[in-house]
């Protein structure tokens, strides 16, 4: 009987056994107690290589190689110490996932007897085979080498699992011709070049101490936990990261009681663990909560460096799945893992600045005095409306495109939301001129003597838009769950290189007509805002009206699919950008292409595959059983004269026929192969295939509301969301 699991797993989570809880440890006794920090490698190393290391991590310098062989000696008795007998490079291929190769600290003497040894070539180089790891035709199938470098800028870390420790190290992978197979190469290009960019604009307007610009990232993770009992009796769940099927249950999020709630008991012991482990690692956890839909959360951690940040989101990602599974959970990390509620997004919070400057997106308290902020931010403007079909094209993926544009999400037209002070001033700078006539920060009063005013912003937040300046940064906020943050991150710093370059052109063109530095600033602002403007915008993202607005009057683009987005990735405008700034070659750019449309036609193919599966070989045997069932009891209760209704036995009959010939159809479609290109192949997927999909869960999702509970064979979305 279908119901059989189900029951057994519900007796299972509702009888576990609670996980105890260790006494909480000061954080000062935790924090980065797993890390080969600053402060260890002070303890451990010779004052001239300290030094020497500590010049390159802080500002961007060429390592001296000739320290290596110290600083790989000094990691290895560190982490030895520790418990390591292993060390891994650890690289971020093109799949959002993180790779690692594990070697041993031994070596084989002469005399047969073996010692620890960790050269300073096996930290900085390695040779991992690269022959299995998408590449995008960077080269042949047969051609297996690939390189790790050790990234000296995002420290070495202990990784430690049940079957012991192994020292990390976070490391870049190319080809043997040099080609970036990774995301980590194209993000630090993209902050030197970005670096370059903001440095010269700088020292145009009046700097001349000018500290190396980096980006910063504070990136929140939406995840939802599903038991691990209901999660192993879902095959679309184990193997495509979301449920296929599943009729939304009575309840879902219409009451808002599970957004900011208390969380529940288990999943904070949950959450308390991922967090020691975090600390451990020196990824600074600051926020946790429950999410707007049942079952769903939330973790965030405070800014870092845009390299370390996106290192660290890996390994969150890494802790959630593998802790998870200690406390008897599946973190589900997909987009769109259940139909009819919310799904999870990853904002990322991008700021740009340095030592000397400060955050270079603050406005401070008169942003209209603040010409820095200013320029700063309409290189941004600039940057989405010139390159908004590259931000949605970096967030592009299968899962993704069931979020976007929905009620939890922005919608896929790239817009920039500033606030209504922001907005107010810069359309004064559009006309030339600057007042103080707009909005200002104020205090809020509530009436009751025991409560202190509270400081009131000078604009509310648009949860709507894409991309939203936020204060003192920007939040990108269409970026998946799933999504390596790399991709955006590059994509962010290299059109603000690109803008940066443009503007200091253009300030450079006016200081040479010997005009004063401001009168050059409002010149440039102008022309920023004259061109590119339209791209702002403060409405309601999910309106009708904004979507005509935007692709009608304002010739910004919609682009719904992936299939629609990524080929973008090949416009000429886009492969120069990249190309200009050394982010990228075109060979580099044509990879990324492949690579990510491959991983879309996979995607849908396996979900289709799953949708036959699942529909003929579980829903379909239940609804016949529920069938046989009833039409048992009505011929035995005619022949006592009893007749009943026959609505539900024919409602169940014509769905089951209607689910099953669309199952053939989908059957039918699927191997087609003959196609022109990549685009055209990714096209046949959204328009084709994923309807198809989606009409067979029309007809499978009424049956499960028809046939007998006892016979559905796949955990509910009642259970699956609310039994913890």
């Amino acid at each position: 009987m279908g119901y059989e699991p189900r029951t057994q797993a519900i007796y299972q989570i509702t009888n576990r056994q609670s996980i105890s809880v260790e006494p909480p440890t000061r954080l000062e006794d935790l924090w980065a107690a797993d890390v080969f920090s600053l402060s260890k490698m002070k303890k451990c190393l010779p004052k001239a290589v300290f030094k020497s290391l500590k010049k390159t991590i802080q500002t961007g310098e060429q390592l001296d190689v000739s320290i290596a062989d110290m600083v790989a000696s000094a990691m290895k008795d560190w982490a030895i110490s520790r418990g390591a007998s292993y060390y891994a490079h650890v690289f971020y291929p093109m799949t959002n996932a993180t790779a690692e190769k594990h070697d041993g600290f031994v070596s084989i003497q002469g005399d047969g007897s073996a010692i620890s040894e960790f050269a300073g070539k096996l930290l900085v180089q390695g040779e991992p085979d690269g022959s299995s790891f998408p590449n995008g035709g960077i080269r042949s199938t047969f051609e297996a080498r690939g390189y790790t470098a050790w990234d000296v800028t995002s420290p070495a870390y202990l990784m430690e699992t049940d079957n012991g420790v192994t020292l990390c190290i976070p490391t870049v992978f190319v080809s043997w011709t040099g080609e970036a197979l990774d995301k980590k190469t194209p993000l630090l290009r993209s902050i030197a070049a970005m670096n370059k960019a903001a440095t010269r604009v700088l020292k145009l307007l009046g700097h001349s101490d000018v500290a190396p610009v980096n980006s910063s990232c504070g990136p929140e993770q939406e995840y939802f936990l599903v038991d691990a009992h209901f999660a192993n009796s879902r095959p679309d769940l184990l193997l495509a990261g979301r449920t296929l099927f599943g009729k939304p249950p009575a309840k879902g999020q219409q009451f808002d009681d599970h957004y900011f709630g208390a969380i529940p008991e288990r999943v904070q012991v949950f959450m308390q663990d991922v967090e020691k482990k975090m600390y451990r690692l020196g990824i600074p956890a600051k926020t946790r909560h429950n999410e707007v839909a049942p079952g769903q959360f939330e973790i965030a951690p405070i800014f870092e460096a845009a390299n370390v940040a996106s290192d660290h989101q890996q390994l969150i990602m890494t802790l959630l799945r593998q802790t998870a599974k200690k406390h008897g959970f599946v973190c589900l990390l997909h987009e769109k893992p259940f139909a009819g509620i919310n799904g999870s997004g990853k904002h990322v919070n991008w700021s740009v600045g340095n030592a000397t400057q400060g955050n270079l997106l603050d406005p401070g308290d008169s942003p209209h005095e603040n010409a820095q902020f200013l320029v700063f931010c309409a290189a941004v403007i600039r940057g989405v409306h010139k390159y908004g079909p590259l931000m949605r094209a970096v967030i592009a993926n299968a899962s993704n495109d069931h979020r976007l544009g929905a009620n939890e999400a922005p919608p896929a037209i790239m817009s920039v939301y500033l606030g209504s002070q922001l907005e107010e001033l810069f359309n004064q700078i559009a006309n030339g001129e600057i007042s103080y006539n707009y909005s200002h920060k104020g205090k809020l009063e509530f009436g009751v003597d025991t409560l202190p005013p509270l400081s009131k912003d000078a604009g509310d937040r648009n949860r709507t838009s894409p991309f939203a300046f936020t204060g003192n940064r920007f939040e990108f906020r269409a970026v998946g769950s799933s999504q390596s943050v790399s991709g955006p991150l590059i994509v962010l710093n290299t059109m603000l290189a690109d803008s940066l370059t443009w503007i200091g052109d253009l300030l450079e063109s006016e200081l040479g007509k010997e005009v004063e530095l401001n009168t050059a600033i409002l010149s440039v602002l102008k022309e920023v805002m004259q061109k590119h403007g339209a791209v702002i915008f403060g409405g309601d993202g999910y309106s009708a009206e904004w979507h005509k607005m935007a692709v009608e009057e304002r010739g910004l683009l919609n682009l719904p699919t992936t299939a629609d987005a990524l080929p973008y990735l090949k416009e000429k405008y886009i492969e120069e950008l990249f190309e200009k700034t050394g982010v990228l070659s075109p060979v580099e750019l044509e990879s990324r292409y492949e690579v990510y449309s491959e991983q879309y036609i996979l995607s849908i193919e396996v979900e289709a595959k799953l949708v036959i599966d699942i529909a003929k070989t579980a829903i379909y045997p239940a609804a016949m059983r529920h069938l046989a069932d009833i039409s048992n009891t009505i011929a035995r209760l005619e022949e006592m004269g009893i007749k009943l209704d026959p609505d539900n036995l024919k409602k169940v009959a014509e769905l089951t026929n209607s689910m099953m010939s669309k199952v053939s159809k989908l059957s039918a479609v699927l191997p087609k192969k003959d196609f022109a290109n990549l685009k055209e192949h990714m096209q046949y997927c959204a328009g084709t295939i994923r309807p198809l999909m989606e009409d067979i869960r029309e007809d499978a999702d009424a049956l499960e509301g028809e046939v007998a509970d006892d016979l559905w064979p796949l955990p509910t979305y009642q259970e699956m969301l609310f039994i913890k």
